[in-house]
């Protein structure tokens, strides 16, 4: 076959991977448990044929990829996401199917050392840290045409939590070191995009002007903010078993203690919170996702639907622990290793899909943009990463990077 029919095939065959996300984008997806199908070792999945009758999303004006060995991705709709390998930042516009190279110039090294936040298909935000100047210094990329061109800018801070509200406004909850259990952190503000940042806080005892009311003691894990006034830093507390969760009112001037209910067995299990695992979904409504871990491992799940200001652990423990995802103040999918949970309700009632692949060890992240269709990285022994992706809230996958 010459070089245009292989072009020509290879653009049927992107077409008609379009048609089946538009179609699974508008389809509700089912709650009903489903029984567990004959399971699939993973990378024996086969592509579910699809008629090739839509147009292909515009071409991004950047360098193709192929296979690109992904490290993390974070899908915004059915076709627009950001991913991440050990060297570069990449985006596709058609569910992940054709990627294309958007790194900063410059950028050698990325991985899991660069901190991303994505706003939208055009805006978002790259962290790297400066190695020699660690803590005091780091490197934050911005593009707002979709990765075609960078801003390349220079921050006070170095390994960051980086949460953006609009392409202006955003805050930063700065690692500055940990010990002992305790671990120092400053908080930042920027109202240009990230151009310029302004400390509010710092908890370091070797700084002159820090404050005592976000306690030194506790792991952080990041933090949440609902407006440039109002955000939250949680974490644990290991000597203790609790959950660590400061509020602040006044643009992280001063915190205040949240208290977290915590279940009458808590004293025999290890709590963990992991970033990224604090989410609010509305105003109102947000998530928690503590792990327990002792003789048993399960997951408990907490909600707020004023703001934070008071939480409530949900009634089911997901068992054996898992990744969750939340996408709205009811929707939320949970995956445990061996099957993926489903809600509809806040937490209270939960969907089990047991999934045709055997992910297990190998599952290395996932990424949902509503019940029905998401996308799991996984990595084998021998260092290789593939994405799969699912219509049907996670019953049936198959590899778009193989």
């Amino acid at each position: 076959m010459n070089d245009i029919a292989n072009c020509a095939v290879s653009k049927l065959l992107k077409m008609g991977f379009i048609v089946s996300f538009l179609l699974a984008a508008c389809t509700p997806a089912t709650a009903t448990p489903q029984s567990s199908p004959d399971q699939t070792p993973v990378g024996d999945a086969t592509p579910a044929p699809y008629p090739g009758d839509t147009p292909s999303p515009s071409q991004i004006d950047a360098p193709l990829v192929e296979s690109p060995s992904l490290t993390s991705v974070r899908f915004l709709n059915p076709l627009d996401g950001w991913g991440v390998t050990e060297t570069q930042i990449v985006r596709t516009n058609d569910g992940g199917i054709t990627w294309y190279n958007i790194t900063p110039p410059g950028l050698t090294e990325t991985g899991y050392s660069a901190e991303v936040f994505t706003l939208d298909s055009n805006t978002a935000w790259v962290q790297i840290p400066d190695r020699e100047n660690y803590y005091t210094s780091g490197f934050l990329y911005r593009t707002t045409d979709g990765g075609i061109t960078w801003a390349n800018i220079h921050t006070p801070f170095t390994a960051s939590d980086i949460h953006f509200l609009d392409a202006d406004n955003g805050w930063a909850l700065a690692d500055l070191g940990v010990g002992a259990g305790s671990n120092a952190v400053a908080v930042y503000q920027t109202s240009d995009g990230g151009s310029t940042w302004t400390r509010t806080y710092t908890n370091d005892p070797n700084i002159v002007e820090a404050g005592n009311s976000l306690p030194l003691g506790g792991l952080k894990a990041g933090i949440a903010p609902l407006n440039m006034q109002t955000a939250f830093i949680y974490g644990v507390i290991y000597s203790s078993g609790t959950v660590y969760l400061f509020r602040t009112d006044d643009g992280g001037v001063t915190w205040e203690q949240v208290e977290v209910p915590l279940p009458p067995d808590a004293a025999n299990y290890e709590l963990g919170i992991d970033a990224g695992q604090m989410r609010f979904v509305s105003a109102a409504d947000g998530f928690i996702t503590v792990r327990f871990v002792g003789d048993t491992y399960r997951l408990a799940i907490y909600v707020t639907e004023d703001g934070g200001r008071s939480w409530a652990l949900t009634p089911t423990f997901i068992p054996e622990g898992g990744s969750a995802d939340f996408l709205s103040a009811e929707e939320a999918v949970v995956y445990n290793g061996n099957q993926f949970f489903v809600t509809r309700d806040a937490a209270r009632t939960w969907s089990v899909t047991p999934p045709d692949v055997k992910f297990g060890e190998v599952f290395a992240g996932m990424d949902f943009v509503n019940p029905a269709m998401g996308w799991v990285l996984t990595l084998d022994p021998n260092n290789h990463r593939s994405l799969y992706r699912t219509e049907d809230g996670g019953a049936t996958w198959f590899p778009i990077v193989p």
